[in-house]
């Protein structure tokens, strides 16, 4: 019953699906981690990948992802279709995905796509 905001921390380690089903509240940066106290760059080796899926909740004023960060550090993300999203979907359920992949130490490539539940 969380409402997106903010940093959202996605804790790899204990989960692959974060669904938040309270109405988003404002644009989010989604922080991907290891834990609380675990880095992702200490789990994973370079040419290791992860799946990981975010659900949002909208309801009629639509937010979105409008960054992200490995342990604490900006990646602009490899966007589906060329572009990162400007908006989220109102009434509905975004769905954000995301492969990362460790290329090398703290160094990671992210693809990204959005997709809408109504």
């Amino acid at each position: 019953a969380t409402a997106a905001t903010g940093t959202v921390q996605f804790d790899a380690s204990t989960q692959v699906v974060l669904y938040y089903t309270t109405n988003a509240s404002g644009n989010f940066t989604l922080n991907f981690r290891g834990s609380s106290t675990v880095t992702l760059d200490s789990i994973m080796s370079t040419g290791q990948s992860l799946s990981a899926s975010f659900l949002v909740t909208n309801g009629s004023t639509a937010y979105y992802n409008s960054a992200v960060t490995v342990d604490g550090t900006s990646v602009t993300p490899k966007w589906q279709g060329g572009s990162a999203p400007t908006s989220g979907n109102a009434s509905s359920i975004d769905s954000y995905t995301y492969v990362i992949i460790k290329t090398g130490s703290a160094a990671f490539t992210v693809l990204a796509s959005q997709t809408k539940f109504a």
